[in-house]
C-alpha cells in the first residue's frame, strides 16, 4: 500500500506521464526528481483501483488518496458521500458518544461510499476549526451550568420618591444548547445571588451535574486554583439540588467562556433595546427583560441549525436531572458560642440549647422564619424566629433539672404545700405572697418557712 510522501500535485503527474506520455518510471523519477520506487507504487496503486488518465471529473484530492490507499476500488461516476458535520458535532455532546461510534453508523449507512474514520476525524476537524472560537469547546448535554453577572447595570426609579437605584442583571446559560437565562436583582449579594440560582433552575426545569460560577464573594469565600472554598450557604444550595459547584479558576477567563458569550449576548440582545426605556420597578424590567429572552432563545443560530430552544428540548432537557419537590429556601449560615445561661445570642434575640453545650461554639442555620442550631453536623434545637430584641425564647427541655424544678413553681404550688402541713401555716404563705411586690420574690421564704415540717 504506498503512502502519501509527495504531494497531490506530484501524483497527479506521475499519472499524467504514465498513462498520456507513456514514460517509463526512470524517465518520470528523473522528470521529477523522485524516486523509481515512488513512482512504481503510485503507477501500481492507480491500476488495482482501476484509475484512467485523464481523471474523471468527480474525482477529488481526498478520492483519488483513498483510492490510491486501496480503501474501495474507484468506480467512474461514484462519489464520497460527505458526513452531516453539524449532526456530528451536535450528537457529540450526548454522554458516551464518540466519534468512532458516528463513523461506525456513518459508514453502515455508506458501505461504498464512506470516508475513513481517519479522513472522517480530519473532515471534522477542519469543519469544527471554521466556528467561532467559542464554540470549539463540547459540552455534554445536562453537565454545566454556567453563571454570571452583566457587567453594565439598568436605572430603576423609585415612583415615590424619584431615587435611581441601578439593578443588577444575572446571566445562567446551559453548556451544551446555549439556553439562556437572565434576570435582574438589586444586588449581587448572597441572598439575590441564590435567589437567582434556584430560579434559572426552575426555568430551566432540572438540574445539571455541575454549577460553574464565578469567583464572587456570593459563591466563594477563598478563590483558588485547586481547592476553592465555596460560602456554607451556596453549598448547602448545592446539596439541596443534588449537584456540585466548580467555580472557575482565578484568572482564567476560558473555564467560564460560554457564560462570558452569553453575558455579551443579553447585553447585545437585551439590554441594549431596553436603553430607551424606563423602568419605576425591578418586577416591569424582569417582565421586559423575559420577553425579549423568550425571543433571543428562539431566534436562529448564525452558524449551526436551529435555535437555542431546540436544542435544549432536543439536548439538555432530557438529560438534566429532576427538580426537588420544593425550590430551595435562603439560609444564612453564622457561628455562635452558647453563654453560661444555655441561650445564644442571635440578631438581638436569645435562643436556647440543651445545657451540655454550654460554652460551646455552634452551627446556627437562620432562615425567614426558623432558627436552627447544629453541633457536631447534628441538629441540637430549633425555634421559630422571633423580632422581639432582648427577648429570650427558651424550651423546658434545654434547662437543667434544678432549673425546670424552679420554673415550676407557682404562688399555688407553695399554697397547697402549707395546706397539707395546717391551716395556719396556709395563712402564713398568704401573708408573705401578700407583703411582696412579686411572687418570685416570696418563694425563698416560702421554700424555709416548709423546710422547718421536717
Amino acid at each position: 500500500m504506498p503512502t502519501a510522501r509527495i504531494s497531490m500535485r506530484h501524483i497527479k503527474e506521475v499519472l499524467r506521464l504514465k498513462f498520456a506520455a507513456e514514460l517509463s518510471h526512470r524517465q518520470i523519477a528523473d522528470c521529477l526528481g523522485i524516486s523509481v520506487g515512488v513512482v512504481a507504487k503510485y503507477v501500481s496503486a492507480a491500476a488495482n483501483a482501476g484509475l484512467t488518465y485523464p481523471l474523471s471529473a468527480d474525482i477529488d484530492d481526498r478520492t483519488l488518496m483513498r483510492a490510491l490507499r486501496g480503501e474501495g476500488a474507484f468506480a467512474p461516476g461514484l462519489r464520497l458521500r460527505e458526513p452531516d458535520l453539524t449532526e456530528v458535532h451536535t450528537q457529540l455532546k450526548r454522554k458516551g458518544v464518540t466519534r468512532l461510534l458516528l463513523w461506525e453508523e456513518y459508514a453502515a449507512a455508506h458501505p461504498d461510499s464512506a470516508y475513513s474514520y481517519q479522513q472522517f476525524c480530519v473532515l471534522y476537524r477542519a469543519w469544527r476549526q471554521r466556528l467561532k472560537l467559542s464554540m470549539r469547546q463540547t459540552h455534554l448535554a445536562g453537565e454545566k451550568l454556567f453563571l454570571d453577572y452583566c457587567g453594565p447595570t439598568v436605572a430603576v426609579i423609585d415612583g415615590a420618591t424619584g431615587e435611581v437605584r441601578a439593578a443588577q442583571v444575572f446571566v445562567a446559560v446551559l453548556g451544551a444548547s446555549n439556553y439562556t437565562f437572565a434576570e435582574a436583582t438589586w444586588t449581587q449579594s448572597l441572598a439575590d445571588w441564590t435567589g437567582s440560582t434556584a430560579r434559572a433552575l426552575a426555568f430551566f426545569g432540572g438540574v445539571p451535574r455541575l454549577l460553574i460560577p464565578d469567583n464572587l464573594k456570593a459563591a466563594v469565600t477563598k478563590a483558588c486554583r485547586y481547592e476553592p472554598t465555596l460560602t456554607r450557604t451556596y453549598a448547602d444550595l448545592a446539596a439541596h439540588y443534588g449537584c456540585a459547584v466548580l467555580p472557575a479558576r482565578p484568572s482564567k477567563p476560558k473555564d467560564k467562556a460560554k457564560v462570558e458569550v452569553a453575558v455579551q449576548v443579553v447585553e447585545r440582545w437585551i439590554l441594549a433595546r431596553l436603553r430607551h426605556e424606563t423602568f419605576f420597578s425591578l418586577l416591569s424590567l424582569n417582565l421586559a427583560i423575559r420577553e425579549l429572552l423568550g425571543d433571543l432563545n428562539t431566534r436562529a443560530f448564525k452558524r449551526l441549525p436551529g435555535t437555542r430552544r431546540a436544542q435544549y428540548e432536543a439536548l439538555d432537557l432530557p438529560a438534566l436531572a429532576p427538580l426537588p419537590r420544593s425550590p430551595y429556601e435562603y439560609a444564612e449560615w453564622k457561628r455562635a458560642r452558647v453563654s453560661i445561661d444555655y441561650h445564644i445570642e442571635v440578631d438581638r434575640h436569645f435562643y436556647s440549647v440543651p445545657h451540655p453545650l454550654v460554652r460551646r461554639e455552634v452551627d446556627v442555620r437562620l432562615t425567614a422564619r426558623t432558627l436552627e442550631v447544629f453541633h457536631a453536623g447534628k441538629r441540637v434545637a430549633a425555634h421559630p424566629r422571633s423580632p422581639r430584641r432582648g427577648a429570650h425564647t427558651t424550651v423546658a427541655d434545654h434547662m437543667p433539672k434544678a432549673h425546670r424544678a424552679h420554673l415550676e413553681w407557682s404562688p399555688s404550688r407553695f399554697l397547697r404545700w402549707a395546706s397539707e402541713i395546717g391551716e395556719q401555716t396556709r395563712r402564713i404563705v398568704e401573708q408573705t405572697f401578700a407583703t411582696k411586690p412579686h411572687p418570685e420574690m416570696g418563694y425563698r421564704s416560702c421554700l424555709g418557712l416548709l423546710h422547718l415540717a421536717k
